[in-house]
Order: C-alpha cells, then structure tokens, then sequence
C-alpha cells in the first residue's frame, strides 16, 4: 500500500500560483520584485566605472570582463606593462572607441569635481582630455546627484538594492530552516518522545557549544572570505564547517557511549522535552523587541554580512517556530499521519513527506512579511553604521549621509522611497499570499 499525501504539492503550488496571479497587485509587485532582483544581480554590470568595451593605442580591452585586478596594458609607445584595473581612469584615456555601463560608477568611486553635494537638477564638470572642465557629457552624467564625496547616487541605490535584498532574503531563508525544524519537532515530538540516556544529554549541552566552537567560530575569517569571494565557496565552506561541527558531536556520542554513559548514574534514560525547551526559548525571543536584541548583537560582533543574516534569521526563526509548531499540532493525529505510523515509516519520512507539505503553507506569509522586516532591520542598521562591513554601500548609509547635510534632499527622499516600495512590496506579496493561502484551506 503506497500512502499518498492529503496534498500534492505540485497541485498545491499551482492552486496557490493561479491565485497570486489573479491578484492584479500581487502581480504588478511580483514584476517589480523580479525587476529589483535582476538589478541587483546585474549591479556590477549596471555600475561601474570600469568600460564594456575599450580601444586605446589601438589595443581592444575588456575590463568589466577581465577577472584579475590586474591587465595588461599597451601604452602609447607600445610597451606593455602590468597594470591594476582598479586604479586606471579610463573615462580619461585617449581612447578611440568605448562602451560604458549606464551609471559609470561604481559604489564608493569619488568624483572630486563634482563633490559637495551636488543635486541631480545642478550643471556638472568634466575634466577633458586637454585637462579643461567642460559640461558633463551624457554618458558619465551622475543622473541622481553626488554626496559629499563626490560619489554617485544612483550607483549606491543600486548597490542598496543588493544588500537589502541580499540580507533580506538570506536571513528569512535561515530563519525558515530554523523555524520549519524547530516548530515540526516541537509539535510532534513533544516531550515524552524521545529518550536518552543522562550522559549523552549532558554531553549534548556542552557538545553543541564546541561544535559550533571548532566548526565556525575558529573559520569565522574563511568563512568572512569565502563570503567575499563567492556563493559557491562559500556555501562550499559552509558545507565544511556543518561537516566538523557534526564530526565533532559524533565523535562525543562516542565518547559518551563508552565511558560516561558506562556509569550506572548516567546510563539511566531519561525524557528529552523537547517541546518544552523550544517553546520557552520561543517565548523569551518572542518577548523582547527584536530591533533592541539585533542593535545589541551587531554592535558587539565584527561586522559583515554575514553575521547580520545570522542574527536576523536567527531572532526572526522564532516566529516561524510557533506557526509551524501550531499547525504540527493541528495535524498531529489525523489520519493520514497515523496511517504513516501505523505502516512503519520513520519519522524522519514522515516529518518531510506528509507534516511539512501541510503546515509550510501556514507560514510562507510570515516569511514574505519577514523578508520586509528585515531590509528594514538591516537598513536601520547601516544608516547607524553599524551591522555591515566598512564600505558597504546600502540604502541606510545614504540617508545617514544626507543627516549631514539637510539640504541634500536627494540623499533621504531617493532611498527613502527605496526601502518604502521594497517593504510595500513584501508587505503586499504576504498579504495576498495569506488571502490565498486561506481560499485554499477552505
């Protein structure tokens, strides 16, 4: 006998896809979220100061193309040399022929010329060739205006959009691999389920703290590098560190099989409560302002991007928890669960093929609402300048710029309207996802 689930899931992503696209606001925000994230995505390639395509000396470059920090550059002798791409100004090179990005700015590139906050509606210098400033010509127009170091607006909006998004949906990803587990093994197992012997659980106690000790905390920097490098390596290091944070507890279970738990005090089983402990760790989070606890931890830890999304997933699971552990309860004794029970299937199979389908739905509203939250989270953040590494360009580090100079007002409206229709968009994509999410129930 094949036992089948009360939902196919397939069916029920379909049901709830026809729904969001009969929602005309839904849909409009769908399109805008997807324009967001192609720009973010595109960001290196919509802002930089570095060129497509350039011809100098008669010798063609590839520079936004070209991976390594340095180039092989052919002057006008002919003479090649080593060059760092970085540092080159190839807006004023005698080229014959170039293609530059749309903004070519990158974030955090200085235009000294035209610093001091100058307004998007204001006459903009360039320095040609024969070292005259002229009228700003159209391609390197800084279309939203400079702050006050002379960098470009619109380039920071479009590297905010990458750390909002980044931060945003990378953290509610967490936050729902935490809250998912949390919540199903709360609910199901409860607290006399599950059974261990009083060694295992004391070593477990210390067991969790030095796995998390040798698996991340002593490659906190490889893992802040491999953030920097790429996704791959980094989830490739991360795979590393949950790899030694298991080989850690694994070798301790030993440990505790063959000498604590060989003493008849600790051989004894005892009851692990499970729900127990998850709901009142549920509560203490629950019931602190999650704004105060973020400000706290990322104040006193290194800044990054990663260690933000951790924090954020980590206080933001807890909500997420106690939706799924509610809907776990509901679920818990119907008969397609004690069918599965009573035909043998583990409990692992059981959780992942016939709890989680039924009660995910209930909290995939929370984690757009969430996802919202917490580019507002990460935004108030950085406008205090604290949370993100030095030099990251976000939607608060702008407007914590224009507090310097009030008559810049490009610098708190542009990407205050920025995080407004980010956060409406969220906010609308949970709202309908919630009203469908209900049809569907009934």
């Amino acid at each position: 006998m094949k036992l089948k689930n009360k939902i196919s899931s397939n069916s029920y992503i379909k049901i709830i896809w026809h729904r969001l696209m009969k929602n005309k606001m839904a849909k409009f925000s769908i399109w805008i979220l997807i324009t967001l994230f192609s720009i973010g995505v595109l960001s290196p390639l919509i802002a930089n100061q570095k060129p497509y395509y350039i011809k100098v000396y008669n010798h063609t470059y590839f520079p936004i193309f070209h991976l390594s920090n340095q180039i092989l550059f052919f002057n006008e002798m002919g003479e090649p040399q080593m060059l760092d791409k970085q540092q080159i100004d190839w807006k004023h090179l005698p080229y014959q022929s170039a293609l530059f990005a749309p903004i070519a700015y990158a974030p955090n590139t200085s235009d000294i010329l035209n610093a001091n906050y100058l307004s998007p509606f204001e006459e903009q210098l360039f320095l040609n060739r024969d070292k005259n400033e002229v009228q700003m010509p159209l391609q390197f127009k800084h279309w939203l205006g400079t702050n006050k170091r002379g960098e470009d607006v619109a380039s920071g909006l479009i590297s905010g959009i990458s750390s909002a998004l980044l931060v945003g949906i990378f953290s509610m990803l967490l936050a729902a691999l935490i809250g998912v587990s949390a919540g199903l093994c709360a609910g199901y197992f409860g607290n006399d389920t599950i059974k261990i012997k009083k060694g295992t659980a004391i070593f477990l106690l210390v067991g969790i703290v030095l796995a998390w000790f040798y698996g991340f905390q002593i490659r906190w920097y490889i893992l802040s590098e491999a953030w920097q490098t790429s996704v791959w390596w980094l989830i490739f290091q991360l795979s590393v560190s949950v790899a030694i944070s298991i080989i850690v507890l694994f070798l301790g279970i030993i440990f505790c099989r063959y000498t604590i738990n060989r003493i008849q005090f600790f051989k004894t089983e005892i009851f692990v409560p499970i729900d127990f402990i998850i709901i009142k760790i549920i509560e203490i989070v629950v019931s602190l302002p999650i704004m105060i606890l973020v400000i706290s931890l990322a104040a006193i830890t290194q800044p990054s991007y990663l260690n933000l999304i951790l924090i954020i997933g980590v206080l933001q699971s807890a909500n997420i928890a106690r939706i799924i552990r509610a809907e776990m309860l509901r679920i818990k004794n119907v008969e397609y669960m004690q069918a599965a029970q009573i035909l043998g299937v583990s409990q692992i199979n059981i959780l992942l093929k016939y709890a989680l389908p039924n009660t995910i739905s209930s909290a995939i509203s929370s984690i757009s609402f969430g996802i919202a939250q917490s580019i507002l989270i990460e935004s108030s953040l950085s406008f205090l300048n604290i949370g993100l590494p030095a030099g990251a360009v976000s939607w608060g580090t702008l407007i914590n710029a224009g507090c310097e100079n009030f008559n810049a007002w490009w610098l708190v409206i542009l990407p205050g309207l920025a995080i407004f229709i980010t956060v409406l968009i969220f906010n609308i994509l949970g709202k309908a996802l919630h009203q469908a999410l209900l049809v569907n129930s009934h």
